[in-house]
């Protein structure tokens, strides 16, 4: 299967490293450049994913430094930003977990299915609100009164209303991410 969108194309460029050779046991993933993530432990499915969001960023022009501090991934034109990333599950949804009120501006939650991907950015402000007053993202732990960590799933086929203007495709990610940061992205690479 052929890769359409030209910002899922670099973004699956980013994706491959020499760890690409790692198939997938997931008949779905297999001819996918993003099927060696699906080998990895979680804990290296994070890192990857803010490896893939700081790259993709860094190549449309955004300035993107490391995070001085643990209480944010990076820092993407003067903005501390947390990265959030899922592949997608056999449901058919991103899960986007361990969402903190924490020292941060804005969220980015990239989310990748064997030959698509797709990309929300958050301002802290929105996911409070969608947290603690809409209920839109939901407490991951505790229940309805916990609230040391939040998360929300996304059926990209058929995005929740609430989040339909924080982005979806990559482009619309990146232009969001513009707006928020007031950085004006450069066309992508193809």
């Amino acid at each position: 299967m052929e890769i359409a969108d030209p910002e899922v194309r670099i973004l699956a460029g980013i994706a491959s490293t020499p760890e690409a050779d790692h198939a997938s046991a997931d008949t779905e993933w297999q001819g996918s450049p993003f099927a060696w993530i699906e080998t990895k432990p979680s804990r290296q499915r994070v890192r990857i994913g803010e490896q893939l969001v700081a790259g993709r960023v860094a190549a449309r022009g955004f300035n993107v430094t490391r995070s001085p501090d643990s209480r944010a991934d990076r820092v993407i034109e003067d903005r501390r930003v947390e990265i959030k990333f899922s592949t997608l599950w056999k449901n058919g949804n991103y899960k986007f977990q361990q969402l903190r009120d924490q020292n941060c501006d804005l969220a980015i939650c990239l989310g990748v299915c064997p030959f698509d991907a797709h990309c929300w950015v958050l301002s802290k402000d929105e996911i409070l609100t969608q947290w603690h007053e809409t209920g839109n993202i939901r407490s991951q732990h505790g229940g309805a009164r916990g609230t040391d960590t939040a998360w929300f799933t996304v059926d990209p086929s058929e995005v929740a209303p609430w989040l339909r203007g924080f982005g979806g495709g990559l482009r619309d990610a990146l232009g969001t991410l513009s707006g928020l940061t007031g950085f004006t992205a450069g066309d992508p690479q193809e």
